[in-house]
């Protein structure tokens, strides 16, 4: 049967990445910075991919056609911040890695902990990530249940497909640490780009003779949706703000801000910060597939619009087995970067939150053990969220990057401001993430279509600030080491 071999495509494309990342760790010491930033030994090809991993994601190849067939123009902003969201990494990228270095950090709390010499702003640190990780997991995780759940003709159910990349993930992650996210992300990166341009321009050119007819037919008979503003999906402000706080927050995001560390060199960082913006080349024809079913699929019968990719490839008598290639690259999407963040997430929670709230430092091994098993339980976390919960896959990506934003003025704080306290740090941060997820719990209402995010973050610096100069100056012998590096 035609959805058997499908099936065994992908499970083949599963093996694979299993293999990779199994192995990818094997002949490495068992210590925490080897874990983590894999010994600061990653080069240029590695970490680019491992950077891009997390941007294509389901989010992406799932999420972003199912914004450019439902909401048209807006799905756009997609492209903005992907081009943008790297470059504020370049001023504090480089500064980030010679404190890893210099105190031999791991994490991004650890960085802001130390300057601050505060245990409880990394806890803080910590619980802001992980309540950001488990959207970012689930959204994941949901795209991948799409597949499976399409793959199979609904033989394999939404709460099994999720569960099935929950296994391979975890399993993978749990052996090989930050080594097995990088190779893997290399393999599936090379994957779900070339799929994507074949996908992208054979939708555009089979159905509508190119790029050029498909748009002039779209704006013929439905001339809002290839339009941001009043009347449209999305309003100018809504818009802005959107990519706007996906700019500020995308490098404030913990698994990504910890890759400077994994870096062999500065160089080697800056240069993925120059070629970063060239995966927003990428995501044009994933966006081209989302338009090129606005008038081929009625959206009664798709249900979710993020179903768009998948559900096209499984309704136009394509064969099994090139159905099976495209809906593993979709599944290469959302495990790319399900493995990244779950990684992240056990590593911050037992480096973070566990280690800060203990009295005495852990050995190597009970560190690295204490790691592992939170990859495990932010899984399953996540994996629940992803079967109880609802929101389209973007909604979550936009809610996620509300409380990570929040970590900005910290940042800066960190390496330009030497008059920033500790009391400071934590208030602001306190005061940004809770204003943010007021809004997004609806307990108080979204202030002229701004995002919450920027709403938050406006209040976290007015907080820093203020109780900063109300609050004793830290030891200036303390401060400089971060400001001078």
């Amino acid at each position: 049967m035609n959805w058997m071999i499908t099936m065994a495509v992908i499970v083949a494309y599963l093996a694979i990445v299993f293999c990779i990342g199994s192995f990818a760790g094997r002949g490495r010491e068992s210590s925490v910075k080897e874990y983590i930033t894999a010994n600061s030994s990653l080069g240029f090809v590695v970490l680019y991919f491992l950077m891009g991993g997390a941007i294509f994601s389901a989010f992406a190849y799932l999420g972003g056609p199912g914004w450019a067939y439902s909401k048209g123009a807006a799905s756009f902003f997609i492209m903005g911040y992907c081009a943008l969201g790297l470059v504020p990494w370049w001023i504090w990228g480089p500064r980030a890695a010679r404190a890893g270095k210099k105190f031999n950090y791991v994490t991004q709390a650890q960085l802001f902990a130390g300057r601050f010499q505060s245990k409880a702003l990394s806890a803080i640190v910590a619980a802001v990530s992980i309540l950001a990780f488990i959207q970012y997991i689930t959204l994941q995780m949901k795209g991948s249940a799409y597949v499976f759940e399409i793959a199979s003709g609904g033989r394999i159910p939404f709460w099994a497909g999720a569960a099935i990349a929950y296994i391979v993930v975890v399993a993978y992650v749990f052996f090989g640490g930050v080594r097995a996210v990088a190779w893997t992300n290399v393999f599936q990166g090379v994957f779900m780009v070339v799929t994507a341009w074949v996908l992208g321009l054979y939708f555009a050119y089979s159905l509508y003779d190119g790029p050029t007819n498909m748009f002039t037919l779209i704006a013929e008979k439905m001339p809002t949706h290839l339009l941001v503003g009043p009347g449209t999906k999305m309003g100018y402000v809504e818009y802005a703000t959107a990519v706007l706080v996906s700019v500020l927050g995308f490098s404030m995001w913990p698994h990504l801000f910890m890759k400077a560390y994994t870096a062999e060199s500065e160089r080697t960082l800056k240069r993925t910060i120059v070629w970063y913006p060239t995966f927003a080349i990428f995501l044009v024809p994933v966006l081209f597939i989302g338009f090129a079913g606005i008038m081929q699929v009625d959206p009664e019968v798709l249900g979710a619009p993020d179903r768009i990719l998948p559900w096209m490839f499984a309704n136009m008598h394509f064969g099994p087995v090139a159905i099976g290639m495209v809906l593993a690259a979709a599944l290469a999407a959302a495990m790319s970067t399900q493995d990244t963040i779950t990684h992240a997430a056990g590593s911050i929670f037992a480096q973070d939150l566990v280690q800060a709230l203990k009295k005495e430092p852990q050995s190597e091994a009970a560190a690295t053990l204490w790691i592992r098993v939170s990859v495990l339980g932010f899984g399953l976390i996540s994996y629940l969220v992803a079967v109880f919960g609802g929101q389209t896959l973007v909604s979550l990506l936009l809610g996620s990057y509300g409380s990570i934003v929040q970590l900005l003025p910290l940042t800066a704080a960190t390496f330009f401001w030497p008059r920033a306290t500790k009391a400071g740090a934590i208030c602001g941060v306190i005061t940004g993430v809770t204003f943010n997820y007021l809004i997004v719990l609806k307990v108080i209402p979204k202030f002229a279509g701004i995002h919450p995010g920027l709403q938050g973050l406006f209040l976290n610096i007015l907080v820093l600030v203020a109780v900063s100069y109300l609050t004793r100056p830290m030891d200036r012998a303390h401060v400089r080491q971060y400001v001078e590096l």
